[in-house]
């Protein structure tokens, strides 16, 4: 694959490309041969000075590409305006941001994780846990007047990927017959749940919220997801600190 060409936002690059558009192609020539690199294109959108836009990513790299006019030759990078103001910030925001957050979201609704906190609380954070993890421990215990209050629900999502028994005590507490209550006895215990054999369905679970884990491209526990005041996705890694927390659980500490 050759690299895709790159700009800074002094200016644009430009990719001149003759090869036909063929019957069976979605995009202008240009377009679609970017597209046969590997570039993803997400929506389009009008552009000044006769440019057509489309919102793209490449390896969850965002940027713009601006087909000219003749439809001969696209340009990879961020269009300014006299004053300097980003151009491509907008498209890129409504195209690519907020459908990779919603789909992000969705894989995370749609993981296998234990309720922590009122079901009708007005925050949802989903946090990917570990059982030997101290830092979720902390998190755990940092949460706890939000929690306690009504006014935020956790979500774990448990992983087994710090040690050895890690899926198995994982999965002891996906398979417990009340969850929530064997997270809360294992978060209170100094020594935890035990690990031990789950049928089939329980141990696939936590193998898919581990791909779940490593597909986001996460390196840490916990990391946590929630939706800030604008409905914007935003990710905490590691147990935060007292300013983080309160932005967090979206409100201060009752």
């Amino acid at each position: 694959m050759r690299p895709l060409p790159l700009s800074l936002t002094a200016g644009l690059v430009t990719l001149s490309l003759t090869s036909p558009l063929l019957a069976d192609d979605h995009w202008p020539a240009p377009v679609q041969a970017l597209v046969d690199q590997g570039l993803e294109i997400h929506g389009e959108f009008a552009a000044p000075s006769g440019l057509s836009g489309f919102a793209a990513s490449h390896r969850g790299r965002e940027m713009a590409v601006y087909l000219t006019p003749d439809a001969e030759h696209a340009l990879v990078g961020t269009l300014l305006d006299a004053e300097g103001n980003d151009l491509s910030a907008a498209p890129l925001d409504e195209y690519v941001r907020s459908g990779q957050e919603a789909e992000v979201w969705q894989r995370l609704e749609e993981s296998h994780w234990i309720r922590d906190g009122d079901p009708q609380a007005a925050r949802v954070i989903y946090t990917f846990t570990d059982p030997n993890c101290p830092y979720c421990a902390r998190f755990h215990d940092q949460s706890r007047p939000w929690v306690k209050a009504g006014e935020v629900q956790l979500r774990h999502i448990m992983v087994g990927i710090l040690r050895s028994d890690s899926p198995a005590k994982a999965a002891a507490l996906l398979g417990a017959e009340d969850p929530a209550a064997a997270l809360q006895a294992h978060q209170a215990s100094d020594e935890g749940i035990e690990g031990s054999a789950q049928p089939r369905k329980i141990e696939e679970q936590v193998y898919a919220n581990n791909q779940l884990f490593e597909t986001l491209g996460l390196m840490a526990t916990p990391t946590s997801y929630y939706r800030n005041d604008e409905s914007r996705l935003e990710k905490v890694e590691g147990a935060p600190d007292a300013e983080r927390l309160e932005a967090m659980m979206g409100s201060p500490r009752p």
